[in-house]
């Protein structure tokens, strides 16, 4: 008869003497990622190597911290590592719609927008006075005073010239005009004497205005060059002067900022814009206005590392498509959208590049498009800022198109494992782009070594926390909460928010009680209240059953009928329900009927069960024969999908009890899964089982020795609350370990198995003896009857 379990062997306590301080204070904060020495030298691999693709993924369950830890690490690490250069858009005047960039050592980019900022302001003033000197203005009526007598000299030339012939030129409103002259006068001869005047004259005189029109006309040609003689003679006095204004301020800066080429080719093209539009300084509407001029010589600073110690570790929480490559902004002029080099905006890339940058994957797959944008600026290498319909070729409108910025980031992306597998599965490209994992432990193994280290993490997480220091229980408390959260006695969990969320509960209820410290009750009732504020449902659950709306049997036998344990998961909160499983059996052909599968509320893991469970008995019971058994299997109540394997050796008791008419104990509920031999093997929330078969019972009244079947291998699983322990300890419930079938049968029915022979036969009086006594005698049921006894029609292949 197999032995119930002692409390030692359900509850890994923490002994306080094995924590040689008093309280927390006097342990020194460490490294959370101590414990995960794989994903540590992971992080230290993938940081260090400086190669295309070796991106980061660090892959772990919910409630590791990711976020926190890796932060931390690359924070330390990049303090260590040069801080990146500074990056600005400046305005290109071979192709204003695509600005070009300008990289400058880190701090430099904001001295450079100061000094042009400063530069700016000075050429402001200086400009228009220098136009409104005296010098300059004299100047300019000199040369227009010059070229004006040029243009009367050679007006006045063919005037001399067609007076020595006896003509007369003339100025109209409409222009100049030739007349003769009436002798040695300066008057023009009257139309009727110069009817009178010879013929060979007016001939003559016609020749002669004939030919001081051709003269004049070549006069009047010859006007639009001096003007535009006199136009370039101004345009170099412009910028003669304009170069004073100009020179002093430029070569200041010039000077300074020798030895970096591209500012010096700004500044080239500041000298170089302001001599081209020298006018616009000078006209009352000119057609680029000055203030549109100087708009183009400011520095658009992109990114700014002078505050920046070390490589930046950028996160980035909300990862869309604009957040990771940046955008470009629009205003509104006259009803028409506008841009310009200047409304260019950074994004976590440009803002990261250099260093890191931190992604959550869940957010970069749900925002629409940023997945393939960041692939795509992994693989060119360079960050292109563009919308999403730019980048997809959906927008016809003319708009920027700035030079790409080169790259040099590591992508550290954040996530659960199934998202990482999944990626592998389905993205060919994202195993080249992120050929580093990370993978955080889950538990941490427990031993005298590790209850120190693991103490180190518990007054580390309370002191980042600002929390009152835990004494020795207070330790003890949470690091057997930390096993309970593992669900193993030889792991503790490492799952650090969940200590972090428990630590400031507790921390919490020790204000509340105005102590000084946190001690292992307060531990313990922030664990309680945890269970209760999730509870509601479990207690409506239970209720049903002790009012007997549920049908839960805790004592008495019964044939053909069993407790499972099932677990309940509601958000982050499990808890434990037994379920009545009943069985049927009857003469047939060897078939298992599973009810819950026939209703499709059983899963493929259930229905895979119910079908080893079939060959145990065939090969377990008819070795050597047909069995022929028909027999059926449900769970009773149960509304909702059934899966898992956990109520295999539930259901195998059930049936055998069903095919012998041997009732079984209803005080015992069962728990584990079995193979084809027998052999009982391990399942999974053995604890929250256990403890919500006690609170029915317990809830119906005193205990009576109320008992759970678990498999051996369970074990060391198991971490007990209080209650039960306390029961187990007073002998009113007790838990069995079982490493065969035959085992639970023996406790369910009080009676011996037996053991087969090298023939396969059983004992008679055995209860396996019994059991292949009534299928034997089934088989000879159906074969009188010809094999028609208790057929079932054939299963659905399609199920």
């Amino acid at each position: 008869m197999v032995e119930p379990l002692g409390v030692a062997q359900v509850f890994q306590a923490c002994p306080e003497e094995a924590l040689p301080f008093e309280d927390s204070r006097e342990l020194e904060s460490l490294d959370l990622l101590r414990g995960h020495r794989r994903a540590r030298e992971a992080l230290a691999f993938g940081t260090a190597i400086r190669r295309d693709g070796f991106n980061l993924f660090v892959l772990g369950q919910p409630g590791h911290g990711k976020h926190r830890l890796v932060e931390r690490y690359l924070t330390e690490r990049s303090s260590q590592e040069p801080t990146p250069q500074d990056w600005c858009y400046l305005y290109n005047v071979e192709d204003p719609a695509k600005p070009r960039y300008l990289s400058l050592a880190a701090g430099q980019g904001r001295r450079l927008r100061r000094d042009i900022e400063s530069l700016v302001d000075e050429l402001r003033s200086a400009i228009p006075a220098v136009f409104e000197r005296d010098e300059y203005q004299n100047r300019l009526q000199e040369m227009k005073q010059a070229m004006g007598e040029r243009q009367r000299d050679a007006i006045e030339q063919v005037r001399r010239e067609a007076r020595e012939q006896g003509v007369l030129l003339l100025s109209t409103p409409n222009g100049f005009t030739f007349a003769p002259a009436d002798g040695d006068s300066d008057t023009v001869i009257p139309s009727e004497d110069y009817e009178t005047l010879p013929r060979e004259e007016r001939e003559r005189l016609e020749r002669t205005l004939e030919i001081l029109r051709r003269k004049l006309t070549q006069t009047i040609r010859r006007m639009p060059k001096l003007a535009k003689e006199l136009r370039e003679q101004v345009q170099r006095l412009n910028e003669e002067v304009l170069q004073t204004a100009i020179d002093s301020p430029l070569e200041e800066l010039e000077e300074r900022y020798r030895q970096q080429p591209g500012v010096m080719a700004h500044l080239a093209a500041i000298r170089e814009t302001l001599l081209q539009h020298a006018e616009a300084f000078l006209a009352d509407e000119p057609e680029v206005p000055p203030e549109a001029i100087f708009s183009r010589f400011f520095i658009n600073l992109l990114v700014d590392n002078a505050d920046t110690d070390g490589a930046p570790v950028i996160y980035q929480d909300l990862p869309g498509h604009q957040h990771l490559v940046g955008r470009i902004e629009h205003h509104v002029h006259n009803g028409t959208l506008l841009t310009d080099f200047s409304l260019i905006r950074a994004g976590a890339l440009h803002r990261a590049n250099g260093g890191y940058l931190v992604l959550d994957i869940r957010g970069l797959l749900a925002q629409p498009g940023a997945w393939e944008s960041l692939k795509r600026v992994l693989h060119a290498g360079e960050i292109r800022t563009e919308s999403l319909e730019q980048a997809y070729g959906m927008m016809s409108t003319v708009s920027l198109e700035p030079q790409p910025i080169p790259l040099d980031v590591k992508i550290v992306l954040l996530g659960a494992r199934h998202f990482y597998y999944l990626l592998c599965e389905h993205d060919p490209a994202f195993l080249e782009l992120f050929k580093v994992q990370v993978d955080l432990e889950d538990t941490l193994e427990r031993n005298a070594e590790s209850l120190a280290f693991y103490a180190r993490v518990i007054a580390t997480l309370a002191r980042e926390a600002a929390l009152a220091p835990l004494d020795r229980s207070g330790v003890a408390a949470t690091i057997e909460r930390a096993g309970r959260l593992a669900d193993d006695q030889q792991r503790l969990t490492a799952r650090h928010r969940d200590l972090h969320d428990l630590l400031l509960e507790a921390g919490h209820w020790a204000k509340e009680a105005a102590s000084e410290r946190i001690t292992r009750e307060h531990v313990e009732k922030a664990v309680a209240q945890q269970q209760w504020r999730a509870g509601r449902i479990r207690e409506r659950s239970h209720e049903q059953i002790d009012r007997g709306a549920v049908m839960i049997a805790t004592e008495g036998r019964v044939v053909g009928q069993v407790n499972g344990l099932s677990v309940l998961a509601v958000g982050d909160f499990a808890f434990g329900q037994p379920t009545r499983i009943t069985a049927t059996a009857r003469p047939g052909s060897g078939q298992v009927v599973d009810i819950e599968r026939e209703a499709r509320l059983g899963g493929r893991i259930h229905s895979k069960a119910v079908m080893i469970l079939s060959r145990y008995l065939a090969g377990r019971y008819a070795r050597e024969s047909t069995l022929s058994l028909s027999a059926s299997l449900a769970f009773e109540q149960s509304y909702g999908g059934i899966d898992g394997d956990s109520a295999s050796v539930a259901e195998v008791c059930a049936l055998v009890s069903a095919i012998v008419r041997e009732g079984l104990d209803q005080s015992f509920a069962v728990t584990g899964s079995i193979n084809q031999h027998g052999e009982v093997q391990a399942v999974g929330g053995v604890n929250e089982k256990i403890e919500g078969f006690f609170d029915v019972c317990r809830d119906r009244g005193a205990l009576a020795g109320q008992a759970v079947i678990l498999p051996a291998s369970n074990v060391e699983h198991l971490m007990l609350k209080r209650e039960v322990r306390e029961a187990i300890a007073a002998d009113a419930f007790r838990l069995y370990a079982v490493y065969h079938v035959d085992e639970a049968l023996e406790l369910l029915t009080g009676d011996v198995p037996g053991e087969a022979d090298t023939a396969g036969n059983f004992p008679a009086e055995s209860l396996n003896g019994r059991v292949q006594a009534r299928l034997a005698a089934f088989q000879s049921i159906v074969k009188a009857a010809g094999g028609a006894v208790g057929l079932d029609p054939p299963a659905d292949p399609k199920r």
